[in-house]
């Protein structure tokens, strides 16, 4: 059983319900009808429907769940799943990118002075060398990153990536891909 009918079976909320009141150890249709607050025939229904995919065993009115099929499942589904490509090809600034960036958005803002370092010269790369930019663009470019922009804003110039002055800034450290 894969992780997307696993999935699909318990969309349906009736379904859901028979399943958790069988995780918590009801074990007939009685049991998950008053356990579940549902009516005895959505409870056989939806057991029929689990007992047909693999998810619960039916014996007349006794029902047992197989809990080690979720497991199974995720495991199958991670295996299957591709390898993240690399945010850098050093696998230390890898390993730190890959903490602290989820979906193309810092999740926070590392505190460790060297992690950030990291992470600061990944976000300056948006910034094109050469090019002066208003504040109100720099925040317009971190806010895609993360919502507290003055930090990063804060954090880029202390570390001498971008240089400020009379509110336009510019790019002035960090790596530069060619």
């Amino acid at each position: 059983m894969d992780a997307r009918t696993i999935v699909g079976l318990l969309a349906d909320p009736t379904r859901l319900r028979v399943v958790a009141a069988l995780a918590l150890g009801a074990g007939t249709l009685e049991e998950v009808a008053e356990a579940a607050d549902l009516p005895l025939k959505d409870v056989a229904l939806a057991a029929r429907r689990l007992a047909r995919a693999g998810l619960v065993d039916r014996d007349g009115h006794a029902l047992a769940l197989h809990p080690e099929r979720f497991g199974a499942a995720a495991r199958a589904a991670a295996e299957a799943e591709p390898a993240p490509e690399p945010l850098s090809d050093d696998p230390a600034e890898d390993a730190v990118l890959s903490a602290f960036l989820r979906d193309g958005r810092l999740v926070s803002i590392p505190a460790q002075h060297s992690k950030r370092r990291v992470v600061l010269d990944h976000l300056v790369r948006v910034f094109e060398p050469g090019v002066r930019y208003p504040e109100r663009e720099v925040n317009a470019l971190l806010a895609v990153w993360h919502a507290d922009v003055a930090a990063l804003r804060r954090y880029l110039v202390d570390e001498g990536l971008l240089t400020r002055e009379a509110g336009i800034y510019w790019r002035s450290g960090g790596p530069v891909d060619v």
